[in-house]
């Protein structure tokens, strides 16, 4: 079979799923992976279905239609070069390259600059929704040229998920728009997982729940404000029974997370903007050190603490209330560095555009984006998302139960880095004036750093020994 109209190179889960989502949906779709029997196995399973198989890049490039759109879906990295090294030169003018993996937005400017040499296409595409979004309907964050996006666009906007607000892809900007939108995104999800295993954590030792009282906590939550897919899963996963032990499976896991690198990327580069993301920030350093068990068995030994009080019981409505202002937080954080982010590089990204597309798809998906859609559509320059409505009377409604439930958890010795992170940059946030200025004199001291005033203009050094 030939006149394949989409081509993916990368039969792994995701690409897989994606090939099987694009071919449902009326595509004829050549496939390729490095390994022979991959591609066998892939295409022995799918009898009667419009699929190419191809078994080197030469045949698989003939056998799609120009202009011709190919999706990588392969390891990010040097994975990725090596298969652009050896495509592009069988590529032609006009031809689209879509990169769907998790790569850095550095490193899709790159190789967007070294493609376009070769008058090819090169679009950054971040996807979101894991294996079941992949086959059923993605998330998908687009970054690259109008003219690309032309070509490229309407397939993927078939295959992605439909939302309440339209399909859940978009054109989000020029360069590297798309990863890194798909980047914050990744944070975003580190952070509102962390809220959520602190609530189960405060659950079982503040409120004494068991794993199914905690699953009718979360399944009641997924009815209020917070409802979405994180927090529906969640409920499912306290709902599962080990068939072995005929204990809660969730008792039986490992408590060590790890993070592939995307969570860590969004603070770094947070970092480098100087966008306030603390809350994203805790997230990670809470997985990292969730890896040093070994040492945290030992120091549960060494380094006395206060043990929960049971006769103190935590107020489960204040307990949703630390949760809901937790996941506003983090999602407020992600919104503010996207904007950041876009002033810094030039995405031009549109805020409102999106939340949409996180609206339906993606891992983040939930009931709150369809406001802060709303807040960035009518006032597309607001900076903080707790300063519009309704954000603002959330927070003047859950604020006080938000602190109860930091103030236990922090008395009784149970870790709350996420929430407590949260509070406090909220708080730092409405401070009209902080202890900065303490700082400013020190680095003046002991650097010669200068410092600026109140009450005039300019900067100016004291020489702090003669006082």
């Amino acid at each position: 079979m030939a006149g394949a109209n989409f081509g993916v190179i990368g039969l792994g889960v995701m690409g897989r799923n994606l090939a099987l989502n694009a071919e449902r949906r009326g595509f004829t779709v050549a496939v390729f992976n490095r390994s022979t029997e991959r591609t066998e196995e892939f295409v022995a399973g799918c009898p009667d279905r419009r699929f190419v198989p191809s078994y080197s890049l030469p045949e698989f490039v003939r056998a799609i239609e120009r202009p011709r759109t190919v999706l990588l879906m392969i390891r990010a990295g040097p994975a990725t070069d090596a298969v652009l090294s050896d495509l592009l030169p069988l590529l032609e003018r006009g031809d689209v390259l879509i990169d769907g993996g998790n790569a850095h937005p550095e490193e899709t400017d790159r190789r967007q600059a070294k493609v376009s040499e070769h008058d090819v296409h090169y679009l950054g595409a971040g996807i979101s929704g894991g294996a079941s979004g992949a086959l059923h309907g993605p998330s998908i964050m687009v970054g690259g040229t109008d003219e690309a996006y032309a070509i490229a666009g309407p397939i993927l906007e078939t295959i992605a998920a439909e939302g309440p607000a339209g399909v859940c892809c978009a054109h989000l900007g020029v360069g590297s728009a798309g990863h890194y939108v798909k980047m914050v995104h990744n944070g975003i999800e580190y952070a509102i997982m962390q809220a959520l295993a602190e609530a189960y954590d405060l659950m079982r030792r503040g409120l004494g729940f068991s794993a199914d009282e905690a699953a009718d906590a979360f399944e009641a939550w997924n009815r209020r404000e917070l409802a979405g897919y994180l927090v529906e899963i969640t409920g499912r996963i306290l709902r599962r029974i080990d068939p072995e032990a005929g204990v809660p499976l969730v008792e039986r896991i490992l408590d060590t997370a790890a993070q592939k690198g995307t969570g860590k990327w969004s603070s770094q580069s947070a970092l480098d903007l100087g966008s306030p993301a603390p809350t994203l920030a805790a997230a990670v350093y809470a997985r990292i050190l969730s890896s040093l068990r070994d040492e945290r068995i030992a120091a549960e030994v060494l380094l006395e603490g206060p043990v929960p009080k049971n006769e103190n019981h935590l107020n489960p409505e204040t307990l949703y209330s630390a949760t809901l202002l937790t996941v506003i937080g983090a999602l407020a954080e992600g919104f503010r560095q996207l904007r950041d982010a876009s002033d810094e590089h030039g995405y031009s990204l549109d805020l409102a555009e999106a939340a949409r597309v996180w609206m339906a798809g993606c891992i983040i998906r939930s009931d709150l984006l369809a406001p802060i859609r709303e807040v960035f559509l009518e006032t597309p320059g607001c900076r903080f998302l707790l300063a519009a409505e309704p954000f603002r009377t959330i927070w003047t409604e859950h604020q006080a139960g938000f602190r109860e439930t930091v103030a236990w958890a922090q008395q009784n010795g149970i870790p709350i880095p996420a929430m407590s992170s949260a509070l406090n940059a909220f708080d730092a946030y409405r401070t009209g004036r902080l202890p900065a200025n303490l700082i400013q004199a020190q680095r003046d001291y002991f650097g010669a750093h200068t410092y600026e005033r109140i009450d005039r203009e300019g900067t100016f050094h004291t020489e702090w020994e003669d006082a």
